[in-house]
């Protein structure tokens, strides 16, 4: 038996608890039987649901009070599992009648028993194949979606990055701003917290720059993420004021990032490319000596480290 099999047919013994009468049979026409039966024979039914609430009647039970624990009368079950009681007293059924009343009763019980596990095959069927469906669309997705993009930021991997960046050089589109983004001490937070707490700090800063390029209106903004910890930008057509300020934008909201543990932190270096014989791996390179200097002076601040160690108590 394949995985899919051995899935629905696990989900198909654990769901029944999750259905009452009225998804697995009309309760109408139900009612209409116990009612037949009623007046061809006096015999009187009370149904309830799997936890003993009434939910029809048939003749006079009084002030009765269904214990379906106890006295659970009669079971209808689906996969092993109770979804209703009926209950039958034979008190007004004639002596002649009686055999019959109770043979009819049971073949009812049978076929009601056997209809409602139909229903809940199908009902489950129906709903296990829009899930298989949607995750096979889900799947054609992800699978061409990561042929671009990096599966933990969805910003672009290293490969198309550089496909669009050959793709600008091409086209000679100046000018255009390169930008070189490292994450300040991403193996403290590894070392500290762990991988899924490290990974959380890169998916943190890659939202950071998707949000604030949205935000600046650079709908052209080409984000990748190249390494570990590391993103390169490039910003086509815009002046370096507009370079810089995005720049600014984005170590501010790291900076101003709330959370318990992580203290999310940037170091940024942008370069301008104005000239179309000049290289963008030479730019890019110049940006990176530029990032590393503005880390320099980053880490060299005296509340960094303060706010670089503020989640350790909490661990």
């Amino acid at each position: 038996m394949n995985k899919k099999k051995i899935a629905f047919a696990q989900r198909l013994e654990q769901n029944s608890k999750n259905y009452f009468p009225k998804d697995l049979f009309d309760l109408e026409a139900a009612e209409a039987v116990l009612a037949q039966l009623h007046e061809s024979f006096g015999l009187d039914t009370l149904m309830t649901d799997r936890h003993g609430t009434i939910l029809m009647t048939e003749g006079d039970f009084g002030d009765f009070k269904p214990d379906v624990v106890g006295k659970p009368g009669n079971k209808i079950r689906v996969r092993g599992r109770t979804v209703c009681h009926i209950y039958a007293r034979y008190d007004n059924v004639s002596e002649e009648n009686e055999e019959t009343a109770k043979n009819l009763l049971n073949a009812y019980i049978r076929t009601l028993e056997g209809y409602s596990e139909k229903s809940y095959v199908a009902s489950e069927q129906a709903v296990y194949i829009d899930e298989l469906e949607q995750q096979v669309e889900k799947d054609a997705y992800q699978a061409k979606y990561s042929e671009q993009n990096d599966p933990l930021t969805g910003v672009l991997n290293r490969n198309y990055f550089i496909s669009r960046m050959k793709e600008l050089a091409e086209r000679e589109i100046v000018p255009t701003a390169a930008i070189c983004v490292n994450i300040n001490d991403w193996k403290f937070a590894d070392n500290h917290f762990g991988e899924e707490e490290s990974d959380r700090l890169i998916e943190i800063v890659a939202g950071i720059l998707k949000k604030k390029a949205a935000e600046a209106g650079l709908d052209s903004a080409v984000i990748g993420r190249v390494e570990g910890d590391v993103f390169h930008i490039l910003l086509p057509l815009v002046d370096e004021d507009e370079a810089k300020a995005y720049c600014r934008t984005i170590q501010q909201a790291c900076d101003s990032f709330e959370d318990d543990k992580l203290a999310p932190s940037i170091a940024v270096g942008c370069v301008m490319k104005t000239n179309v014989e000049e290289n963008f791996k030479d730019i890019l390179s110049d940006a990176e000596y530029a990032m590393l200097e503005n880390k320099f002076e980053i880490k060299n601040t005296p509340e960094y480290r303060k706010r670089l160690e503020k989640g350790i108590n909490l661990k």
